[in-house]
């Protein structure tokens, strides 16, 4: 079969549904909808959703068919594919001075090394994309579907710097581009990740004067520190940002957020939290976030993880429930909360709250926050996502031997802190229990003789799994 024909077979088909009456079947290849060839899932969505649409489709054999699908307007026709998005992967065509996977070591799992840069997956999961990888003609089709949001990295609005910092002769058009997806009605999020030296100071000025200046319906951006590893020789030379550096980034960024609040209504633009910690700065309240946009950026994860721990905790109905559960519990609660270096000072503060409800419930509560250094990928990273397993059981292994020779439980069997320790669930593939390095939980547990506790995302899980984990 033609590799365009198996990018489009049929997985498999609902019992009962419009397609099994048509007659479709798993490896069944759909190509075409109502006479419409199907480039992507967005195709497919789209004439799909029309009552009684027509479907071709070509079997294992190369037999091609026409069939007609029974069906109400948005009905669900009942066909999964094999591959979502019914198109091959796209590589990036990108040479970014500031890329992450070209600062990863060598031998480890090949689907790390991918470099995607394709606009559909921005719809579908939310990644950012440059759209240098996507034409202009492109880009007016999957506007035309008007899908929201869809996420750009912008990094500058220079054209000619643009095309130094991405290493794409075609990188320059992010303004026309933009005023496409812009013109099509379609919710944008920016990211700008921020390089010393090259797009920050007046080109950062530069680009949110530009991005404040577009319509509304470009919702928000994030800056967001560039992030870099011990593994680039052979790079651009690139350094990370100084605590001073950092300092004036975030007072241009609040400018601007104020300016913002009275020419729009919201804050606009948001710093990561790395940037405040660098600069030994408060986070901003939850008001200030405005309801969280870029989260997945790593923008305001700590502020949301404080306020979910703060409301649940300041719930008479949550606190109630949880007061008549800690009655029950007979096992001592306590831990080794495990995280990266940047969300430490945070997550013992957020920590202490849980431990100071279980005290006030008569519990003895016995938590120790440790900060991971990151020694496999370099002291500058420093965001527990990145975090190894390999270096999650060293340092572990540390601290218990210094606290055997010569901490407080020297000499004691230790009890609560030992058998268990949390870890944030973005430490692990998502889906699996693997760390970055292929440790998986399993094998950690076995190194260290403890249970290891992921903790989901959200201040309820994240109170769910010290207070009962």
């Amino acid at each position: 079969m033609h590799y365009e024909l198996k990018e489009k077979i049929i997985k498999s088909v609902d019992p009962g549904s419009p397609a099994e009456r048509a007659g479709l079947k798993a490896g069944d290849a759909v190509t075409a909808v109502s006479g419409h060839e199907l480039v992507d899932i967005f195709d497919y969505r789209f004439y799909i959703t029309d009552p009684d649409p027509s479907v071709t489709a070509v079997r294992p054999d190369g037999s091609e068919f026409t069939v007609v699908l029974e069906k109400d307007e948005y009905e669900d026709a009942g066909i999964e594919f094999v591959n979502p998005m019914l198109a091959k992967d796209r590589h990036c065509a990108n040479s970014c001075i500031f890329c992450f996977i070209d600062q990863m070591p060598p031998g480890m799992r090949d689907t790390l090394y991918f470099k995607d840069d394709d606009l559909r997956l921005s719809f579908l999961t939310g990644s950012y994309v440059t759209l240098t990888n996507c034409t202009m003609q492109e880009l007016k089709r999957l506007a035309g579907y008007h899908i929201s949001p869809v996420n750009v990295s912008i990094h500058t609005m220079n054209p000619e710097l643009r095309v130094k910092m991405l290493g794409h002769k075609g990188a320059g058009d992010i303004a026309e581009k933009l005023k496409v997806l812009l013109d099509a009605g379609i919710t944008v999020n920016g990211q700008i990740v921020l390089v010393p030296g090259w797009n920050d100071g007046a080109e950062l000025k530069f680009t949110l004067d530009s991005l404040l200046a577009l319509p509304e319906n470009f919702n928000s951006v994030s800056v967001v520190p560039v992030g870099l590893t011990r593994y680039r020789d052979g790079l651009c030379p690139l350094r990370p940002f100084t605590e001073k550096e950092a300092l004036e980034t975030v007072r241009l960024i609040e400018d601007y957020r104020q300016m913002a609040r009275i020419m729009r209504g919201n804050s606009f633009v948001y710093a990561s939290d790395e940037f405040y910690v660098k600069a030994g700065l408060p986070l901003p309240g939850e008001e200030d976030y405005d309801g969280f946009p870029s989260l997945e950026d790593g923008v305001g994860m700590l502020r949301l993880l404080e306020s979910e721990v703060d409301a649940a905790l300041g719930d008479r109905a949550t606190v109630k429930k949880l007061r008549r559960r800690l009655l029950f519990k007979k096992r001592r609660i306590g831990g080794t909360v495990a995280t990266g270096e940047i969300a430490f000072s945070k997550l013992r503060e957020v920590t202490e709250k849980v431990a100071a409800f279980a005290r006030s419930c008569g519990k003895k509560p016995d938590f120790r926050v440790q900060a991971i250094r990151n020694d496999f990928f370099g002291s500058n990273v420093t965001v527990s996502g990145l975090i190894t397993g390999g270096d999650l059981i060293k340092q572990l292994k540390e601290t218990r031997e210094m606290q055997g020779e010569g901490g407080r439980g020297r000499g004691k069997k230790r009890t609560g802190k030992q058998d268990r320790v949390f870890i944030t669930v973005n430490m692990l593939k998502a889906g699996e229990n693997v760390f970055l390095d292929d440790v998986t939980v399993a094998d950690a547990e076995k190194e260290l003789g403890v249970r290891i506790i992921p903790v989901g995302k959200t201040g309820a899980d994240f109170i769910e799994a010290l207070l009962f984990g």
